[in-house]
Parts: structure tokens; C-alpha cells; sequence
């Protein structure tokens, strides 16, 4: 089984008010969701060869409890499938008090080179 961990501190940045996610001083959603991939990407970043990184493709996210600035929090991202270039995980998040979040993900596998050259691309499309 791997698993992937990534943590972080809620501070002025990092908050909804900040994320133009709302207008409190609390961890925002889309802080919630990019901590949750990073952990994700930690779970399988040893495995990938050189010159592949994965690209988030879908991600479900349930934000169960509010968490303060200054408070710590972190996620812990299971791998539940692989199959050809894609990544299957669950995710759980916590802060110091507890569960603040849950979700299932899903990465892909790209040739990063390839991949950057194909989004440059559209700025002459």
C-alpha cells in the first residue's frame, strides 16, 4: 500500500477569505484540495520515471469541518488502483482536532515535456 502525507499551517494565505473562496478567516476549500493532491503526488512521486509527472483529472472533496489560522493540518492519501496511467486514491485530512475533510482522486501520468509543449501550444491556437 502506498501512502502519501503532506502538511501544512492555515495562515493569511491560505484562508477563504484570501482564496476569494468566501469571506472568513478559516483553511479555504481550494487550500483543502491542494493539499490534498500534494499528498497524493507524494504517495507515487518515488515510482515515476524520469521525465513523468501526473496531472490531476478528477477529484471529489467533502470539507466536513472549518480549521482557524494557526491551527496545523495535514492529509494522508492512500493509493487504491493503478491502472495503465492512472492513479486511484482515498483521501483523508485532519487538523489538530480532528477530521476536516475526505476525498477520492484521480492522477494521470503524463510525459511532462510533451505535456508543457501541448499547453504552450494554445497561446497560439
Amino acid at each position: 500500500m502506498q501512502v502519501g502525507t503532506a502538511e501544512w499551517v492555515v495562515n493569511d494565505k491560505n484562508t477563504a477569505a484570501s482564496m476569494a473562496s468566501g469571506q472568513l478567516p478559516v483553511f479555504a476549500t481550494p487550500a483543502l484540495v491542494a493539499l490534498m493532491e500534494q499528498a497524493a503526488c507524494n504517495a507515487i512521486a518515488e515510482t515515476l520515471e524520469e521525465g513523468i509527472s501526473t496531472v490531476g483529472a478528477q477529484i471529489s472533496v467533502e470539507h466536513l469541518s472549518a480549521t482557524p489560522v494557526g491551527m496545523r493540518v495535514w492529509a494522508e492519501a492512500t493509493l487504491t488502483a493503478q491502472e495503465g496511467r492512472s492513479y486511484d486514491f482515498t483521501i483523508e485530512a485532519f487538523d489538530e482536532a480532528g477530521l476536516i475533510g475526505r476525498a477520492t482522486h484521480k492522477r494521470v501520468a503524463v510525459k511532462s515535456a510533451r505535456f508543457l509543449e501541448k499547453a504552450e501550444a494554445k497561446k497560439n491556437a
